[in-house]
């Protein structure tokens, strides 16, 4: 598998929005490479919204406990930054009188990846989430040497907000892996709509949407089928 190369060990998780899954998909990569053999990492940079690592909001705590392999250990090990407010990571860090050093994410990603197999970062919020000053988290794409995936939702809208976060990513030389649309609504999104996003995408792109991932009732043991995306872009 390409990404398992050392120059391609990063994997960042990129969401055409917040709220979109890409927790969701961090945590179906994380199973996905666990059951290979294999030894990754997640790490979440930048949380925003929750008071600690430990909170119920908390991304890494979510992962930590639906992970089977991770239950015994720190959630506080994959978090970076961890700010009150939920609002961008610029802003909230600034209602508590912090600064968010990019110099410390992209050290601590560098150790990281050089001990785990793959590194999983999870991105917040959308590509243009401010971080610090005029750099946002497609920089830290760029300071962690990461093949981004694209995590979206299933249903109307998401062409143009896909598209968008795919042209902004072709521009500052990175092309995804794959695009994952999440389906997580009460409602499931009509297929044809799906389908007719998967073409519009595709096909205006060039980059592969591998598949969607819907509901889950049961974060500890997901339906098998949800990690078929995760098959088309990593084999």
């Amino acid at each position: 598998m390409a990404v398992l190369n050392k120059s391609k060990n990063v994997i960042f998780v990129v969401g055409t929005d917040t709220g979109v899954g890409k927790t969701v998909l961090s945590l179906l990569l994380m199973n996905f490479f666990f059951a290979r053999g294999y030894n990754p990492f997640y790490l979440k940079p930048l949380q925003t919204g929750c008071r600690d690592p430990y909170d119920m909001e908390s991304d890494a705590r979510f992962i930590y406990r639906s992970v089977e392999n991770l239950r015994d250990k720190n959630p506080a090990d994959s978090v970076i930054y961890c700010f009150k407010n939920p609002k961008a990571p610029l802003f909230a860090a600034r209602d508590e009188g912090k600064t968010i050093d990019l110099g410390t994410i992209e050290q601590i990603a560098k150790e990281k990846a050089a001990t785990y197999t793959p590194l999983i970062i999870e991105g917040a919020g959308g590509l243009f989430a401010p971080v610090d000053g005029n750099r946002s988290v497609a920089d830290l794409i760029s300071l962690t040497k990461a093949q981004p995936i694209v995590a979206a939702r299933a249903g109307l809208g998401t062409i143009n907000h896909t598209l968008l976060t795919i042209e902004a990513l072709k521009l500052r030389g990175f092309v995804p892996s794959g695009v994952v649309f999440i389906d997580a609504g009460k409602n499931e999104t009509p297929a044809e709509m799906i389908d007719e996003n998967r073409a519009a995408v595709e096909d205006a792109s060039g980059v592969k949407v591998a598949g969607v991932i819907g509901r889950i009732d049961d974060f500890s043991s997901p339906p098998p089928a949800f990690y078929d995306p995760l098959m088309q872009i990593f084999g």
